[in-house]
């Protein structure tokens, strides 16, 4: 599970990252990314719309999520701030191919920043 400080929590904070981000888009997740210049630990959010499937479905896509970033944590730079927002095939995808994507994606982001 993530610790506090690794979330993002507020929406001010959601809004920064996703409209000033740089964005990744695979088949199953879109990711932002976006470089705090006060450093700090690696921080991740996380968007399941009610298009990837009903409440059941978006909890368990979230929790696959947050165990994907969790993963991926102690790989990331200082400062890094992801949204991963889940399309509707993330719900139906099997865990390690969308651990790949995401890995995929973030490390696309971290070497274009």
């Amino acid at each position: 599970m993530l610790a506090q400080a690794q979330r993002i929590t507020s929406a001010d904070d959601y809004k920064r990252v996703v409209r000033r981000g740089r964005r990744a888009a695979g088949t199953s997740c879109v990711t932002y990314q976006l470089m705090n210049p006060n450093g700090g630990t690696p921080r991740f959010g996380f968007i399941v719309a009610k298009t990837v499937g009903n409440a059941v479905v978006r909890n368990r896509t979230r929790r696959r999520l947050k165990a994907i970033a969790h993963d991926l944590a102690p790989e990331l730079p200082e400062g890094a701030e992801f949204v991963f927002r889940a399309l509707p095939p993330a719900a139906v995808s099997d865990f390690s191919a969308l651990k790949a994507e995401l890995q995929h994606s973030t490390a696309k982001l971290v070497a274009r920043s």
